[in-house]
């Protein structure tokens, strides 16, 4: 592992990552590792990581989205197209563990950072590719975005098949989906070398992820031969499947296995029960009306008054909350959910780990740092001359010769 001297306590300490990523995909798996006590070096061209500027910001440069999914990171500026900023990635690469950059095959080996060249510095490297869609297949070089992939994927035809209109979900889920593929793919390749001294190449397409990601259900009856049925899952595609209205609000429900079913009935007396509808087998077959009959009784109480009932009968049920409200929720307060942590612009609450370990926890290893901020202390670390700095007055970066 590399000799790092700026990474955490948790599962990743002692790890070292180069990270050339940029917008969210590479960032949110990097972001983790950071969290799980990695030392991730975030190697930004001189203009910056785009993600920099694309959301509200207590200074330039230092956009929320940015913030968060380059939080506990250091960052140094190289001009990769000249000869002293490759030098300098070099001498990176030769003592990291992880190389992941999100640029396009060829712009990477134009470059002179393909997989053959960093393993060449850097035979035991685990080195991630971050790709729009993989390079074996005649799309390799389209370019990709979170929306252009809910599309390719699947994700507005079955919002179709919900609402009525194609639609993108309220969330960038193919960037985030992607990213946690990515993660989980190189440290099943870090446990490889672990295990054998072996690092190897690594590749991950969001289309890929999200194509999936999608089939988990909707694959279904498609995947037999001969078909059994088109590929989507009838539950989660049915129009009437929403959140239920109530006299005074909305409430989730699902009362779907035939326990909570049962449950319901009783405590209910719908007048519409009926022992066609007795068994999951059953209402499966109808679901569609099923979510109709229900969404006709939740008119009957308030949203309090369901959640008391259904909560009594442990029948799954919760409030809509939007995302603001999490900042202020109980359970999320309780289990030490969000962090707290000292920037240069202030004071950021970031939402923190998901995950528990009893041996090696994570943490929010710091702030998001600004544009080249570690770069002296790095260059230092690896004894090379500082290479690029801002220039005050045009608010524009210069390289400078070693």
């Amino acid at each position: 592992m590399g000799n790092d001297t700026r990474g955490g306590k948790g599962p990743m300490a002692g790890v070292r990552v180069i990270d050339l990523t940029s917008m969210v995909m590479g960032p949110y798996a990097t972001q983790i590792m950071a969290d799980m006590g990695a030392d991730v070096i975030k190697v930004e061209p001189p203009a910056g990581d785009n993600t920099r500027f694309i959301s509200v910001a207590p200074e330039p440069g230092m956009a929320g989205v940015f913030v968060n999914v380059n939080r506990g990171k250091r960052s140094i500026v190289l001009d990769l197209q000249s000869d002293e900023g490759k030098a300098a990635l070099r001498a990176l690469i030769a003592d990291a563990d992880v190389f992941i950059h999100s640029m396009r095959a060829k712009a990477i080996a134009k470059l002179g950072f393909d997989y053959d060249a960093v393993a060449a510095i850097n035979p035991s490297i685990v080195y991630t590719n971050c790709y729009g869609y993989g390079r074996r297949g005649p799309d390799r070089d389209q370019p990709a975005y979170d929306d252009t992939i809910q599309a390719e994927c699947g994700l507005p035809a079955v919002q179709q098949m919900l609402t009525g209109e194609a639609n993108f979900v309220g969330t960038i889920v193919a960037d985030k989906v992607a990213g946690l593929t990515v993660l989980y793919a190189t440290m099943m390749a870090l446990f490889h070398r672990e295990r054998t001294g072996e690092g190897q190449e690594v590749e991950v397409g969001m289309f890929e992820t999200m194509a999936s990601f999608m089939l988990v259900e909707h694959a279904n009856g498609a995947m037999f031969d001969p078909p059994l049925g088109t590929a989507a899952y009838p539950r989660v595609v049915a129009p009437n499947r929403k959140p239920y209205r109530t006299k005074d609000s909305h409430v989730s429900a699902l009362i779907y296995n035939d326990k909570h079913w049962s449950l319901f009935v009783d405590a209910v007396k719908p007048a519409w029960a009926s022992d066609e509808l007795a068994t999951l087998e059953q209402r499966a077959r109808q679901i569609d009306r099923v979510y109709g009959l229900l969404a006709e009784t939740f008119l009957e109480r308030t949203t309090q008054e369901w959640l008391d009932l259904l909560r009594t009968l442990g029948i799954p049920a919760a409030p809509l909350r939007t995302p603001q409200e999490l900042f202020d929720n109980p359970h999320l307060n309780a289990v030490g959910f969000f962090e707290t942590v000292d920037s240069p612009q202030g004071k950021v609450r970031f939402p923190g780990i998901p995950t528990w370990f009893s041996k090696t926890p994570g943490k929010v290893a710091g702030p998001a740092p600004t544009l080249g901020e570690h770069s002296e202390a790095i260059l230092d670390e690896f004894h090379r001359p500082h290479l690029a700095e801002p220039h005050q007055g045009e608010g524009k970066w210069r390289g400078e010769a070693p």
